[in-house]
């Protein structure tokens, strides 16, 4: 397949598509029919829809393998009807195990909303990453430039970790005995590698403790990416 990937027609992405359903085919011929049989990811991945960021292949995963909702800087909200439907139907229906709030360095998001940068529509869901930098702001005194989009990268991905704990959806299916663990990860754009910020919570009590940790591993450090 081309690698160009600018100035494509609506012709031109079909062609792309047609040839890759052939080379998945050529692989497995049985690929489509399996895959339309059913749908039992055991993953639920909140992450950011920038571009650079794509779950599946991130993750070496085949399509079937991961259930996914994005939007701009991963954000979890609780009167967000699209993000609480992805998350119900991923615990109630599909019975996923893990939950993985993904965030990535150098997200522009992130950035606008550290600095009040102005970006029309978007700038009220921004908001919500703004309180996240308000809420921890003495932990980016020590960073500045794009350290200090990156730390609050980091802490934004924390603060959602808590925000999908603390809906109804999550602590509901805790309180029933479902197994389910959130997990807190980061993604370099820049190398490729997910980082584990260690906010890894089977229940609600473990978050406490374990962001507790990360936090006061903030209070020292200098710039670090």
């Amino acid at each position: 397949m081309e690698n160009k990937t600018t100035g494509l027609t609506a012709t031109d992405l079909f062609e792309r598509n047609r040839k890759w359903a052939a080379s998945m085919i050529e692989e497995d011929p049985n690929f489509f029919k399996s895959l339309a049989a059913q749908q039992a990811p055991e993953y639920l991945w909140i992450g950011c829809s920038d571009s650079r960021v794509p779950a599946n292949e991130l993750l070496g995963m085949a399509p079937g393998e991961l259930f996914v909702h994005r939007n701009i800087a991963n954000v979890v909200v609780h009167s967000d009807l699209n993000c609480l439907s992805v998350l119900q139907f991923a615990i109630d229906v599909l019975k996923v195990k893990h939950i993985i709030i993904c965030g990535h360095y150098g997200c522009s998001g992130v950035h606008a909303a550290l600095t009040n940068t102005r970006v029309g529509l978007a700038d009220n869901w921004l908001g919500h990453v703004r309180d996240v930098r308000d809420k921890h702001g003495k932990y980016l005194g020590n960073v500045a430039g794009v350290s200090a989009t990156n730390r609050l990268v980091e802490l934004n991905v924390a603060e959602q970790v808590i925000n999908v704990a603390q809906t109804p959806i999550l602590r509901d299916a805790w309180e029933r005995g479902q197994p389910i663990t959130i997990h807190s990860w980061v993604y370099g754009v820049h190398d490729g590698l997910l980082r584990d910020l260690g906010i890894t919570v089977s229940s609600f009590e473990e978050i406490a403790p374990k962001l507790a940790v990360v936090l006061d591993g903030y209070r020292d450090r200098g710039e670090d990416l």
